[in-house]
């Protein structure tokens, strides 16, 4: 299922750390959906230019390609630090406390290790494609630009993973409900009620207090 959460915070150095990058996921989000916003208005121009005037813009697939690295990956921390993935609860659902934060724990490491061992992956990609002056086909486009996008993304995931461990860590350590700077999913049951909410514009949770 499509994870929704919320991320406690306060004082403490962790959730400083948690906020300031998160500062940073937003604005690589914002400039992803930016970038989508300029494809767009090239697939506008692409299809009018076309169709009315026989002049189609000058390497548009060139361009999609490249910008599709761009909005694909900038917006992959962001959207896991609000635990918006897709993920498979059927058993980690049912887990309360320690139980819970030491499967997440768990899991967050393997994520760790595989996103860093990507990044490593995507870095030397990244610098062959820089090295050797790779470009696109039809205007030639150079394609390190594209291609470095990934190991930033995946990065700025590392540092996240490395926060959410810390959290979990802290969380297995107290025992607490609520711990700060990790996503807490939300159930089937509370999703469903803040989608009603917000759909029509009731507080569920009031009207359940009238019941």
């Amino acid at each position: 299922m499509a994870g929704t959460s919320m991320v406690h915070e306060d004082s403490s150095t962790l959730s400083k750390l948690d906020r300031t990058l998160f500062n940073i996921e937003s604005k690589l989000a914002l400039a992803g959906g930016l970038v989508i916003l300029a494809l767009m208005l090239l697939a506008v121009a692409q299809i009018i230019g076309r169709k009315l005037f026989n002049l189609p813009v000058p390497g548009f697939i060139d361009w999609v390609e490249q910008a599709m690295a761009v909005f694909a990956f900038l917006g992959v921390a962001y959207c896991h630090r609000l635990g918006g993935h897709i993920r498979m609860d059927i058993l980690v659902g049912r887990l309360k406390g320690r139980a819970l934060w030491g499967a997440e724990l768990v899991s967050t490491l393997v994520m760790l290790f595989l996103t860093m061992a990507l990044t490593y992956g995507s870095w030397l990609h990244f610098m062959r494609a820089f090295t050797n002056g790779d470009s696109s086909i039809d205007i030639a486009l150079p394609l390190w630009p594209a291609k470095f996008m990934v190991p930033l993304a995946l990065s700025i995931l590392s540092l996240r993973l490395v926060i959410h461990t810390w959290g979990y860590i802290r969380a297995v350590i107290s025992g607490e409900d609520e711990p700060i700077a990790v996503p807490l999913i939300e159930d089937a049951a509370t999703q469903a009620a803040h989608e009603a909410e917000s759909v029509s514009g009731a507080n569920v949770d009031e009207e359940e207090g009238k019941a």
